[in-house]
């Protein structure tokens, strides 16, 4: 179990790393648009995320 976390969690990395290294400027772009959103509209992004993340696991895991 440790291990499928580790490899979660890397994987993460990648993906959040690869729109720095590969359009730097747009990704600072989004990210000041992103520190100018309120926290309010944040929060909701983040459980949209979280929502669409558990339900394609538990699709994955059904498969």
């Amino acid at each position: 179990m440790w291990l499928d976390l580790i490899r979660a969690l890397a994987l993460v990395a990648v993906i959040e790393g690869l729109a720095p290294f590969v359009a730097p400027e747009r990704w600072r772009a989004a990210m000041l648009r992103l520190a100018d959103m309120p926290a309010g509209q944040l929060r909701i992004g983040g459980a949209v995320a979280i929502a669409i993340g558990v339900v394609v696991l538990q699709l994955i895991h059904q498969f």
